[in-house]
């Protein structure tokens, strides 16, 4: 049996909720139903008068690149970016929300705090509720199931729009699950989620049996989504994230890794390898990003085992020894509209793994098991409070 996404629930079981109001819609490409057809077609099938339409990071029609600003554009409907070139204009201005009865959500997410969209819709919620506009947020899978969880929630110093709130990198949650935690905790009356039937804990993407859309340009499968949790941190280094090829995320280098290298050495001898995953030598080239137009020397990370692959501490520990080359570097460009911390410390969530990583390969499994570990028992301690599923 197929999962029945959010909005195809409400549309079924709640259409009242929509029609003949006045509807704002936040959504991307992925914003479609079982058949591939799009939420906007579905919302006005059912009679709500669409009157704007809200798009996060990477535009409504998800062709901008990473932290590429994404301007308005003038169709009949508003159409407002929620992603510009400074933090404040990731929220919803009080005059784009006038004469709106509600603002439906439909968002794909990929189980990890970077994601952005997650953070888009709480800002839209927080915007809403000071304008007593309501908030529908049509729940979706987590393509990483429901019950795993890695890789510690940030210290407070460290919330940016990679993380607005304190959450695990891998939280277990669903997109829903998570806003209605944010909703419960910060008195946001004005949200509420729809459900999806027939979704279980225990469903990875390929058990859900919907069809995969890519919600941004870099996240092509859901492969990508696997080791997105440890490949996104390579944004916080000056190594290629395979941006500008075919598999990002999953081909990852950069032209200072190659022979005679300590990084090469490792890989040759067999001294680095990751539970649960293949490390395939191999050289790229990225047709844009990082050393675009460069022979790049790295790997492709083949997951072979899921349940022993740990995707954050797995890219960690790959960091790490390149670490030791000549040539690699921390990223220090602000990241995410953040000057103040250096993004690895925003995406880690704390600096001690950056300290950790930057010294002798020998103490770096001791740092990977134990900075945060508290954050995190507490979170997993706590993570049934937030299950809308069981």
């Amino acid at each position: 049996m197929r999962v029945s996404t959010g909005l195809e629930a409400l549309l079924e079981e709640a259409p009242a909720r929509v029609a003949g109001r006045r509807i704002g819609v936040l959504v991307h490409p992925a914003s479609v139903d079982g058949a591939l057809v799009d939420s906007v077609t579905r919302l006005r099938a059912a009679g709500a008068h669409i009157m704007a339409h809200f798009g996060p990071e990477h535009g409504l029609a998800g062709q901008a690149q990473d932290m590429e600003p994404v301007g308005h554009d003038g169709a009949s409907a508003r159409h407002h970016s929620l992603y510009g070139d400074s933090f404040a204009s990731l929220s919803p201005q009080s005059a784009w929300l006038e004469g709106l009865d509600a603002v439906v959500v439909d968002l794909q997410d990929v189980g990890s705090r970077y994601y952005t969209f997650v953070w888009s819709t709480l800002l839209m919620a927080r915007a809403c509720a000071a304008e007593g506009v309501e908030v529908i947020v049509c729940d979706r899978p987590n393509p990483l199931g429901g019950l795993r969880v890695a890789g510690p929630p940030q210290l407070p110093s460290l919330r940016s729009f990679v993380g607005l709130e304190a959450t695990p990198v891998e939280h277990g949650l669903t997109y829903g699950e998570l806003l209605a935690w944010r909703a419960r905790v910060e008195g946001l009356d004005n949200v509420s989620v729809a459900p999806m039937r027939g979704w279980e804990r225990r469903h990875r993407w390929h058990d859900t049996g919907l069809p995969w859309v890519a919600p941004s340009p870099n996240m092509p499968t859901p492969d990508t989504a696997r080791v997105y949790p440890g490949g996104c941190l390579l944004e916080g280094t000056n190594l290629s994230e395979g941006r500008g090829t075919t598999r990002p995320f999953e081909w990852w280098g950069a032209p200072f890794l190659g022979p005679g290298t300590a990084f090469d050495a490792a890989l040759s001898t067999g001294a680095l390898t990751l539970p649960g995953a293949t490390l395939r030598p191999m050289q790229f080239k990225p047709m844009f990003h990082k050393h675009a137009g460069l022979n790049n020397y790295g790997v492709q990370v083949h997951v072979t085992d899921d349940a022993r692959f740990d995707a954050f501490a797995g890219y960690l520990t790959l960091i790490g020894h390149a670490a030791q080359c000549e040539g690699f570097a921390w990223r220090r460009e602000p990241y995410e509209f953040v000057t103040e911390h250096p993004a690895i410390d925003l995406l880690t969530g704390d600096p001690g793994f950056r300290e950790a990583l930057s010294g002798p390969v020998s103490g770096h499994a001791e740092a990977l098991a134990t900075l945060g570990r508290d954050r995190l028992d507490a979170w997993v301690a706590e993570a049934p409070s937030r299950w809308l599923y069981r």
